[in-house]
């Protein structure tokens, strides 16, 4: 089938590889979001969607409205179109674009984790289990009927970034089945059981501060699902800022009835904060304009009075 793939985010980059290497289909375009500029240089940077495909030969799209732009990619003629991660908001005259409409690969077992941070938010709220699902795309946001679904376990060492590799890894084997199904028509619809529907929405940099009075097994999953974005944080004493990149829930369990307290924090014995239930360990923190280190060199430099009470702002 001739495929219009529309995507931005690194998790669909094999995706397209499968697709660009396969004879069952052909890339007749790609669209993606406009470069944006990256770093402390602000340097405009393309996404590796537009890279890879640029590499291959495929002709690229960057729209910054893609409603503007539907007239420009009809001539394309386009069978079905792949939506992975691309950013947009599809309106009806995108969505009837494609001969055979569209169909998303999203990063949940639907119709749990409805929205942009299923990855983060699987983990977060203490899923034993993640996956993809392939859809086909509606106007009502990640609502449609699934046509197939691979899964993967998360485990307790997992993070929002390793989560976000894997599933990007297993992907291309439910869209394989999928749009095989669809060129012999006998892709299934599976409508979404509206009772079991969540939604995760859009993180920021402040939804990852840390409140110290939820329990030390809660606050071990949000570091891990947030990492590496949006990041997790704390306030010392001084109002100075403390990234929290790794942490672990304590083996002993008493701690101090203020969340927050640090009751330890030797270089030799570690960084304990006493938490709404059960003591966290800090084990990899950074200072503002400093490098990411163990807690236990930082202390080392940086000395933290026991007794002192940690804040989210």
């Amino acid at each position: 089938m001739r495929i219009l793939f529309l995507g931005t985010g690194e998790i669909g980059l094999p995706s397209l590889e499968w697709l660009l290497s396969t004879p069952k289909h052909q890339v007749v375009a790609v669209v993606t979001q406009p470069d944006k500029p990256v770093g402390r240089k602000l340097v405009l940077t393309p996404p590796e969607v537009k890279v890879r495909a640029l590499a291959a030969g495929v002709p690229v799209h960057q729209p910054e409205r893609l409603r503007d732009h539907v007239e420009e990619l009809k001539h394309y003629n386009a069978d079905i179109g792949v939506v992975i991660a691309y950013g947009q908001i599809l309106n009806k005259a995108a969505l009837e674009l494609p001969r055979l409409g569209c169909i998303n690969v999203h990063a949940s077992l639907l119709p749990r984790h409805r929205g942009a941070s299923p990855i983060q938010a699987a983990i977060r709220d203490g899923d034993s289990e993640s996956g993809v699902s392939i859809m086909h795309v509606v106007k009502e946001l990640d609502a449609g009927d699934v046509i197939d679904v691979e899964k993967t376990p998360i485990n307790g060492l997992d993070t929002g970034g390793s989560l976000h590799d894997r599933l990007a890894k297993i992907a291309p084997a439910a869209l394989e089945r999928a749009l095989d199904a669809i060129a012999a028509g006998t892709a299934s619809r599976t409508p979404q059981d509206t009772a079991r529907v969540t939604y995760s929405g859009k993180l920021n940099r402040e939804d990852g501060a840390i409140d110290w009075s939820k329990s030390a097994v809660v606050l071990d999953r949000l570091v891990r699902a947030y990492h590496p974005w949006p990041g997790t944080f704390t306030l010392l004493p001084s109002g100075e800022v403390l990234k929290v990149h790794q942490v672990q829930v304590a083996a002993a369990t008493s701690g101090c009835a203020i969340a927050g307290t640090i009751v330890c924090a030797d270089p030799r014995q570690g960084l304990l904060v006493s938490t709404g239930d059960g003591l966290l360990e800090l084990t990899e923190v950074q200072a503002p304009n400093g490098r990411r280190m163990a807690a236990r060199d930082y202390l080392a430099g940086h000395p933290i009075e026991v007794g002192a009470v940690l804040r989210a702002s």
